[in-house]
């Protein structure tokens, strides 16, 4: 397991380097993601939030409701999205005990890695869209305190 690092952390700010490794290091990093983000208890967590500068994210969005859906994005970017928006409330680890309404595309296409390095194509709705997108924008520098009001 990992220290999740807190709002005012500079890695929290920083545009993440892509994968360039796919290798046993890569492996253990997502595997100790994936046992902080489940112990924290989270739906999503990215590689900065661990300290790590890196474009990587881990995402569950069901296994506080339902069996677990381990989604692992490496090099994740969107190919499209939805014109539509859908306005909701999220919370980040990163960002204890606050919530935010924040503004996220209805449905995105993703194009990423998987950690063998093989290209992935998916459509995400609803609340993998939104953790996703949220996600992304850890890797990306920008927390939700710039792109939501907080509740």
């Amino acid at each position: 397991m990992r220290e999740i690092c807190y709002e005012g952390a500079p890695v929290l700010l920083a545009t993440a380097a892509p994968v360039s490794k796919f290798d046993d290091a890569l492996g253990h990093l997502i595997r100790d993601m994936f046992e902080t983000m489940y112990a924290a208890p989270g739906r999503g967590l990215a590689a900065p939030q661990v300290g790590v500068s890196q474009r990587v994210f881990v995402v569950d969005t069901k296994w506080k409701e339902a069996d677990p859906e381990s989604m692992l994005f490496v090099n994740p970017r969107i190919a499209t999205q939805a014109d539509t928006q859908i306005d909701g409330e999220e919370a980040c680890l990163s960002i204890p005990d606050k919530r935010f309404r924040v503004s996220r595309p209805a449905w995105v296409e993703l194009v990423w890695q998987d950690l063998d390095g093989v290209v992935q194509k998916g459509r995400f709705e609803g609340m993998k869209a939104v953790c996703i997108c949220h996600e992304l924008d850890h890797l990306n520098g920008i927390l939700i305190t710039k792109s939501g009001m907080q509740l």
